[in-house]
């Protein structure tokens, strides 16, 4: 299977800068899988499409404000930190710019000294070990400090944080937010539970290799990156229960998806627990967990794309872009939505 085969044509103005005032108020393309058929909603509308005794999967990861940008001691030099991943309480493992400045030894300050980092290593792909040194609770610090890591094909400042977060945003972690759960509101939340939907919670911290283009003509010699997940019991039940009773598993996000996906056993139940997944779904992918998706129009060329391919059919989700297109829907992070079913 090819690379090219998931190219499609985007209109850079189609590439959606800004979020809406309103996060239920985006366009909801809904694809039948098994016909192609497509009709045109707003995403509120999706209730419609939601039966009693379904479940919905929401991951509730929280992104952390993980861009710092601070100046090299000794030279005043200036230095853009990426935390990518926590090795140790106080040790990262990060993306750093420009990395000729970061030698193992170089300290960057941030906030006027209010946070330190040392760099500790060089390690995979360039990217360094940093050794923070702060006073009070981490976090906190970089709430005070950091700025949302935003995808680099959004150019425009995000005045508000909390845009970039979901509603039901709770562990920290994620590089990225879990793009498809930003259309839902408490509201409209509250209105699908009332219904007899049930809402199951799946932890997973996206990481930025979820930017990373394929390389590879070939997409079975792409190497996935690894993220780290997490399921309750509770939740796990849940969705169980959800399938012993003929219920459809809905998963909001392709990262709540591939988390189900990773811990399910051939039957479709799936087991609590937590580790790490490099689950890599594309056509020809048994799905043995969702039924449906809820998710945003994704990159050309993308594992992300290979996934709801995986899902609905290359032919069909091709021709549903190339409407979306025509449509002027709006794509990425801060865009449109689509309901596959």
């Amino acid at each position: 299977m090819n690379l090219h085969d998931f190219y499609f044509d985007l209109p850079k103005e189609l590439i959606a800068q800004d979020p809406l005032e309103d996060r239920s108020g985006s366009k909801l393309l809904v694809l039948d899988k098994q016909t192609g058929q497509r009709q045109h909603r707003i995403f509120k509308d999706v209730i419609e499409y939601l039966n009693p005794g379904d479940c919905l999967v929401i991951n509730n990861t929280r992104v952390l404000p993980a861009r710092l940008i601070g100046a090299k001691e000794g030279t005043g030099a200036k230095i853009e930190i990426l935390l990518l991943k926590r090795k140790q309480d106080n040790i990262w493992e990060t993306l750093v710019k420009p990395g000729k400045k970061a030698r193992p030894g170089a300290r960057i300050s941030f906030g006027d000294g209010i946070l330190v980092g040392e760099v500790l290593d060089i390690v995979e792909e360039g990217n360094r070990l940093v050794r923070f040194e702060y006073e009070g609770i981490f976090e906190e610090v970089l709430d005070q400090l950091g700025e949302m890591p935003l995808p680099p094909y959004i150019t425009h400042q995000l005045k508000d944080k909390e845009r970039y977060q979901t509603v039901y945003a709770k562990h920290n972690g994620s590089a990225a937010a879990p793009t498809a759960g930003l259309h839902f509101t408490k509201e409209l939340l509250e209105q699908i539970r009332e219904k007899g939907v049930k809402i199951a919670n799946v932890t997973l911290h996206v990481g930025l290799g979820t930017f990373r283009p394929v390389k590879v003509e070939n997409i079975l010699e792409h190497h996935m990156h690894s993220e780290f997940y997490c399921i309750e019991e509770e939740d796990a039940e849940i969705i169980n229960h959800t399938k012993r009773t003929g219920g459809r598993v809905i998963s909001v996000g392709t990262t709540s998806t591939r988390t189900l996906e990773s811990v399910a056993n051939e039957d479709g139940m799936i087991r609590a627990g937590s580790g790490w997944t490099d689950i890599f779904i594309y056509p020809g992918y048994r799905f043995k967990v969702i039924d449906a998706l809820i998710t945003n129009f994704h990159l050309p060329e993308s594992t992300l794309l290979m996934l709801v391919s995986a899902l609905a059919g290359r032919e069909h989700i091709m021709e549903a872009y190339e409407e979306a297109v025509k449509e002027r829907y709006r794509f990425f992070s801060f865009g449109d939505a689509m309901l596959i079913q």
